[in-house]
């Protein structure tokens, strides 16, 4: 028995008329979620670097070219105010930096340093691994109807298109 299936089970004799069987899926994706999480801050620790820095981080670097705030608030789905924090910090550890556009002088891009895009290079293989360790019991067809599974769920919560 996992933890979701006693949490389910002390459930049933609390409110017995409760389905709590949608737990089967969405208690174990914020579970999965949590554990993974708790991981990758233990890969950041010593590196004064969050996972919501981490992310601005890693939408830089996949982009593979520099951008406008608004850019890294659709890519990573956080708040604009949360961006503007997080970018401030991320200057003042060198790991990013700004500057005006040269056609548009209103606007300003955001860019990694050789720092930041160091960083985004070892530790993101690292993400990818705890996540393949998590998935290292499913064979790869079943991997990829989870995935594929887990997409219709996520598409019917989060319908924009990034």
């Amino acid at each position: 028995m996992d933890y979701i299936e006693r949490v389910r089970a002390q459930w049933a004799e609390r409110l017995p008329d409760v389905d709590t069987s949608p737990a089967d899926v969405g208690a174990r994706v914020r579970r999965i979620a949590a554990l993974l999480e708790s991981e990758m801050s233990d890969d950041l620790a010593g590196r004064d670097v969050t996972r919501a820095e981490l992310d601005v981080l890693t939408a830089l670097r996949r982009s593979g070219r520099p951008l406008r705030a608004g850019e890294i608030t659709t890519m990573t789905g956080s708040p604009g105010a949360s961006i503007t924090k997080r970018l401030d910090r991320l200057e003042r550890a060198g790991l990013v930096e700004r500057a005006v556009h040269e056609r548009d002088k209103r606007g300003v891009l955001v860019a990694l340093t050789a720092e930041g895009e160091a960083l985004v290079d070892e530790v993101f293989p690292r993400q990818i691994e705890h996540e393949r360790s998590a998935l290292a019991d499913l064979p790869a067809a079943e991997r990829a109807e989870l995935g594929r599974l887990l997409a219709v769920v996520l598409r019917r919560l989060d319908p924009k298109d990034y």
